[in-house]
C-alpha cells in the first residue's frame, strides 16, 4: 500500500461469484484474514481440479497477517486452507465442528502437525495489537457457524458470514439475535454481509420443515431409500437417523466425504446415531430392502459421487431396484442443474420412485442462507452506517444493497466492490479508490498454481481441434532432409480416411523445409516457426480447423 490507512477491508474472493470466499481486515501492522475456500471449475477450466484465492498481496504483507478466522465449514470457506498454510503458515481459529473439518484437509495435506489450531467458540475474546474480535452465534445449514465483531480503532466492523434466521433450528441451536442487538445498540460502522438469498423475498423456511417431509416419504418406500445430501448438513443427516429409528431401518452411508463428515460429527458429539443403526456397505443385502436406508453423497450431480454411480449400476456391491426410492435433499446449485438431470432420467430408467426439484417443491430441503426479510432483520439489528454486501454476484449484491437502504442505510454508503477492491475508512469516512492484487489460483492435481492461461488456452485447442505431429529425419551435418516428413495426429482427423490431406501436409512441410534451407535459415528454431505457420494457414484454409502443431526434428 502507498501509505498507511487506519483501516481496510478487502475481498480476495467470494464477491461477484459464488465460492472461493476470502476476506481480509487490515488496521495499523495487524490483518486478520476471514476465511479461506475453493470453488469448484466450470467445464472450461480443462484439468483444473480446484479453485483457490491467490494471496500474493497477504505474502507481500506476511509479516502483518496475525490470524485466520474461519466462520463455518463449507467447502467455499475452508477448502483453500491447506494451500494457504503452506504459503503463510498462520493460528486457525474456528469453533469445535469446523475444526474437526479442517484437521481432515491438513491431514490429508501432511501439514496438520505443523498447523496451530485454536478452538473457539461463540463467547470467546481474541486481542491483537489494533483489533479485538468476539463472535455470536448464527443459523446456516452445518453446525457451530458463527458471525464475526471486530474492534478497531476506527470503529466496529461485523462480518455475518452465512446466515439464516430459523426460529425452531432443528438442532436447538439459536441465533445470538439479543447479542447482535447489542452490538447493533453500541453501534456499528460497517457491515459486511451474504448476499446468496437476496433475490428470494420472505423468510427462510425453518429445517424442521424438512424432518417431516423426510420421514413421510419413509413411511411410504415400498423398498430400500437412498437419499442423497450434502455431507456437510450434519442437522440434515440427524433427521435422516431420526427418520430411520422411527421406521425401524438401517443406515448405510456411501461416499467418503459422507463418511468422514459423519465421523467428525459423531466423534464430536453433534450427531446422535443409536448403536446398532449403521451398517457397512456390504452388510446392505443382509437386511430386507424395506429396511435398509442409503445415505449418500451426489446430490449435485457429481459424475464420481456415489448417487452417480448408483444410477448407472457401477457402484460394486450396490444397485438400485425398481420400486426403490431415491431423494435429493439438497436444491441444484446454480450449474448443476443439467447434471442433477442426467442422474435423474438414469433413475427413472432403473425403475425407482424419485423425489426431486427445489426444496419449495419436493419438501426436502430448505436453503441456509437467509431470503430477504432475514437479510433486512441483519441489518435492522446491527443498524451500519456503512454496508458491503458479499457472497454472491452482482445481480445479488445489487439487490442487498436495495434492501439495506430499505431499512435505514443511508444511500451512497453502501460499497459494491469486486475481489481485489479496498475499502478504507479514516476518520469515521469510509472511501474505495484502490485495489490489491486478487484472482485465481488453480489447482491441477497436486500442482498449485503451475496452470495458468497459457496452459489453459494450449488445452482448450487440444479439446476442439487435437493435435498435429511433424516428425522430419534430419541430416547433422547439412541440415537437409534425409526422408520424407511424417505425420501422426491425435484428435484432429483420421488418419486413414484423410490419407490425401496428410500427404499433401507432409508434401508442404518438406516443400517448406527445402525452401528455408536455400536461403540458409538452417536454425532447428526458425524452421519449427516457420512450419507451424506455413502448415497452420494451410490446414485452415482446407478444413477450417486450427490443431497443435509440433514440429519435431530427429538429427541423424
Amino acid at each position: 500500500m502507498s501509505r498507511n490507512y487506519q483501516l481496510s477491508i478487502f475481498a480476495l474472493g467470494g464477491l461477484n461469484e459464488i465460492g472461493k470466499n476470502m476476506y481480509a481486515i487490515e488496521s495499523g501492522d495487524d490483518i486478520i484474514v476471514i476465511d479461506c475456500g475453493n470453488k469448484f471449475p466450470d467445464e472450461s477450466l480443462l484439468g483444473i481440479d480446484l479453485i483457490v484465492p491467490d494471496v500474493t498481496y497477504l505474502e507481500e504483507n506476511r509479516e502483518k497477517v496475525r490470524a485466520l478466522i474461519v466462520t463455518h465449514g463449507h467447502e467455499d470457506h475452508i477448502g483453500g486452507i491447506p494451500f494457504f498454510l503452506k504459503k503463510i503458515n498462520v493460528p486457525v481459529y474456528a469453533t469445535r465442528f469446523t475444526l474437526g473439518l479442517i484437521e481432515l484437509k491438513l491431514r490429508e495435506h501432511k501439514i496438520l502437525r505443523e498447523s496451530e489450531l485454536n478452538e473457539i467458540d461463540s463467547n470467546s475474546n481474541l486481542t491483537f495489537d489494533k483489533i479485538k474480535v468476539n463472535f455470536f452465534k448464527v443459523n446456516h445449514s452445518i453446525p457451530d457457524c458463527l458471525g464475526i465483531v471486530f474492534h478497531t480503532p476506527e470503529g466496529t466492523i461485523v462480518h455475518t458470514g452465512d446466515f439464516k434466521f430459523d426460529l425452531t433450528p432443528a438442532n436447538n441451536e439459536h441465533s445470538d439475535i439479543h447479542k447482535m442487538a447489542e452490538i447493533g445498540k453500541d453501534g456499528v460502522l460497517l457491515l459486511i454481509s451474504e448476499s446468496t438469498n437476496a433475490e428470494r423475498p420472505g423468510f427462510t423456511p425453518s429445517e424442521q420443515r424438512v424432518g417431516e417431509h423426510v420421514f413421510e416419504a419413509f413411511v411410504k418406500a415400498k423398498r430400500k431409500v437412498i437419499i442423497s445430501t450434502f455431507a456437510s448438513n450434519i442437522n440434515r443427516v440427524q433427521q435422516v437417523v431420526e427418520a430411520c429409528v422411527r421406521t425401524n431401518r438401517k443406515l448405510a452411508l456411501l461416499g467418503r466425504s459422507m463418511l468422514n463428515v459423519v465421523d467428525v460429527a459423531m466423534e464430536r458429539g453433534y450427531l446422535d446415531v443409536p448403536d446398532g443403526m449403521l451398517i457397512e456397505q456390504d452388510q446392505i443385502h443382509e437386511y430386507p430392502p424395506e429396511q435398509v436406508v442409503i445415505l449418500c453423497t451426489g446430490s449435485q450431480g457429481e459424475p464420481n459421487a456415489a448417487l452417480a454411480r448408483l444410477s448407472t449400476g457401477n457402484f460394486r456391491g450396490v444397485e438400485i431396484l425398481p420400486e426403490d426410492t431415491v431423494i435429493f435433499a439438497a436444491g441444484p446449485i446454480p450449474g448443476n442443474e443439467r447434471n442433477v438431470t442426467t442422474i435423474v432420467d438414469n433413475l427413472y430408467t432403473l425403475g425407482a420412485h424419485v423425489i426431486y426439484g427445489s426444496g419449495s417443491t419436493s419438501g426436502m430441503h430448505v436453503s441456509g442462507h437467509g431470503y430477504q426479510e432475514d437479510l433486512k432483520l441483519m441489518c435492522t439489528l446491527m443498524r451500519p452506517k456503512y454496508f458491503i454486501p458479499i457472497h454472491g454476484e452482482y445481480r445479488m449484491l445489487h439487490h442487498h444493497r436495495m434492501l439495506a437502504e430499505s431499512v435505514g442505510v443511508e444511500p451512497g454508503n453502501t460499497f459494491i466492490i469486486s475481489n481485489g477492491d479496498v475499502v478504507d475508512i479514516e476518520d469515521g469516512v469510509a472511501r474505495q479508490t484502490r485495489e490489491v492484487h486478487a484472482g485465481n489460483t488453480y489447482v491441477d492435481g497436486i500442482g498449485l498454481g503451475d496452470v495458468g492461461e497459457i496452459v489453459l488456452r494450449d488445452r482448450k485447442q487440444l479439446s476442439e481441434d487435437g493435435m498435429l505431429v511433424i516428425i522430419l529425419t534430419m541430416s547433422k551435418r547439412d541440415r537437409k532432409l534425409v526422408s520424407d516428413p511424417d505425420t501422426v495426429t491425435r484428435g484432429f482427423v483420421y488418419a486413414r480416411n484423410n490419407e490425401e490431406l496428410l500427404g499433401d501436409i507432409n508434401r508442404l512441410a518438406a516443400k517448406t523445409i527445402n525452401e528455408l534451407h536455400g536461403r540458409n535459415k538452417n536454425d532447428w528454431g526458425s524452421m519449427k516457426q516457420q512450419l507451424k505457420k506455413s502448415l497452420g494457414q494451410y490446414i485452415f484454409a482446407q478444413v477450417k480447423k486450427k490443431p497443435m502443431i509440433l514440429p519435431i526434428i530427429i538429427e541423424v
